[in-house]
């Protein structure tokens, strides 16, 4: 039987015990990985052992994919109202809810962010969401179309059926929400693989579906490697859609899985070098403010993070003085995630510790110049990179063209409209862009010219769970959040029906 990960907190942020099972969650109920592999699990503020959670392979997720696939067609799915299937969401939000603090410091320990950003940002989204989607479950319609008198016509909206998702370490219970609400709400059944870096709160959640009274194999959450249970989720006949949230390079591979397998339909947020775009007439106190937020927030680990910085010639030099200032101040703030006043937490592992360390070498390399940072925070333990800002930045370098997904930012300065426009656009994703101005005209203008999913006008990643969310280009096609959503996980039937016809 699987182990419990439990342990005591007596921190200024949060006192009493976390804890989770610590198996594969298949079918109602937690069990070993049939290989009996394991996956170490660091706390990144520290590097060391949190503790071990079961590895799923592809015999797991063949046992997964047949349980939810006997749920969808039993106990699941249009056998079950979508006012029933509210009610069990909004349960799971309740349940959720009343054990939210638990949450954030499980949360705090696996990924090391800040207490303020788990409890004050990641749960309060997680429970807005899910509330969301139970709102959702019986409004799924389809239309009657006008065709002639002989005939009537309509369309239904049907799930899919079993569905597979895949979700990052960056946010883990968020994207939790994120796809198993409309997934839930729309009738589909669920293979959910949290990174394998991260699954403690996606296994604290099942406890909850179970609690709940999800009827077994509705939700089926399985850590795993991407080599072994992502590959055998992508590549799997049973699996009708896919929806993954990650690296462009995995969403490649998924792409290239379902044509191989059975084209499943496959829905995708990938990465993103978003552009911030800051006009002289912004104000520059608010502009600072937001850009800090946009590219240190959960230290940079945001697939939207603000990540090149395009600031006009007139306020440059102010900009770059207030906005070091900004992050030179994150430096005394920086440290374990329950104490009082940390605003800034580790990178989640050491991987990504070395490669966000890579990029700000390339940087230097390439005649960047870091005006602060580059370089590790002097904490003696975990994953900590200072804040970092590289000015003499020119549109070919890798930190303005690659995502580093750390707490690095690259400010260019520009002169016109147009220039700032085709710089932003300069690139191979398309997630997200703000603008800084106090023109209405132009905001409009630049947000309109800019290739990107959504747009932020004077203001930063201040995600909504009722409006879209998702990228142009190669940061993926297909919508989370919102209604557009309950279409991704939805395919739509057209229906004739003869009621006068003659032949």
């Amino acid at each position: 039987m699987p182990e419990t990960f439990k342990v005591e907190l007596d921190t200024p942020a949060y006192k009493g015990s976390v804890s989770c099972n610590t198996g594969l969650f298949i079918n109602g109920k937690f069990v070993d990985a049939v290989e009996g592999g394991t996956i170490d699990v660091i706390n990144p503020s520290t590097g060391k052992l949190l503790t071990k959670v079961a590895a799923a392979t592809s015999k797991d997720v063949d046992i997964a994919v047949a349980a939810a696939k006997k749920a969808y067609k039993t106990s699941w799915g249009l056998k079950v109202p979508g006012a029933q299937r509210g009610e069990l969401l909004m349960k799971l939000a309740t349940l959720l809810e009343a054990n939210i603090d638990e949450f954030a410091a499980l949360e705090c320990l696996n990924v090391g962010k800040p207490w303020s950003e788990s409890r004050g940002f990641d749960m309060k989204l997680t429970l807005q969401t899910l509330k969301y989607y139970a709102g959702w479950a019986d409004k799924v319609h389809g239309h009657t179309i006008e065709t002639n008198e002989q005939k009537l016509a309509y369309t239904r909206h049907e799930p899919y059926g079993v569905v597979g998702q895949i979700i990052p370490w960056n946010y883990p219970l968020t994207m939790v929400s994120w796809k198993i609400g409309p997934a839930l709400a729309t009738g589909n059944v669920v293979v959910l693989k949290p990174s394998e870096i991260t699954p403690l709160t996606a296994l604290k959640f099942a406890s909850l579906v179970q609690e709940a009274g999800f009827p077994p194999g509705v939700v089926n959450i399985i850590p795993g490697y991407g080599s072994t249970a992502g590959t055998a989720i992508s590549m799997h006949p049973d699996i009708r859609k896919i929806a993954f949230t990650g690296s462009t390079l995995t969403g490649r591979k998924i792409q290239e899985a379902s044509a191989k397998s059975n084209l499943k339909v496959v829905t995708l947020e990938l990465g993103g070098k978003s552009p911030n775009i800051i006009f002289d007439d912004a104000d520059l106190d608010q502009a600072v403010k937001w850009a800090a937020i946009g590219i240190f927030s959960n230290s940079g680990q945001v697939c939207t993070a603000g990540s090149r910085i395009y600031v006009q010639e007139g306020i440059y030099d102010a900009f770059i003085q207030a906005f070091s200032e900004a992050a030179a101040g994150l430096n005394t703030k920086t440290g374990d995630p329950f104490s009082e006043g940390t605003i800034h937490g580790p990178v989640v592992s050491q991987t990504q510790f070395d490669r966000v360390m890579s990029h700000i070498d390339a940087a230097k390399a390439e005649g960047a110049i870091p005006f602060i940072g580059g370089e590790r925070h002097s904490l003696t333990e975990g994953f900590f990179v200072k804040p970092t800002i590289f000015t003499n930045c020119t549109p070919d370098m890798k930190i303005v063209q690659e995502e580093v997904f750390g707490p690095v930012a690259a400010v260019v300065k520009f002169k016109t409209e147009d220039e700032a426009i085709e710089m932003a656009n300069d690139t191979n994703y398309g997630l997200a862009c703000a603008v800084f101005t106090e023109n209405v005209s132009r905001a409009v203008r630049v947000s309109n010219a800019l290739e990107a999913g959504m747009a932020w006008v004077n203001c930063n990643i201040t995600t909504e769970y009722n409006v879209p969310f998702g990228g142009y280009k190669q940061s993926g096609y297909g919508r989370e959040l919102g209604a557009y959503a309950i279409d991704t996980y939805t395919q739509v039937k057209a229906v004739h029906i003869n009621v006068g016809l003659k032949i």
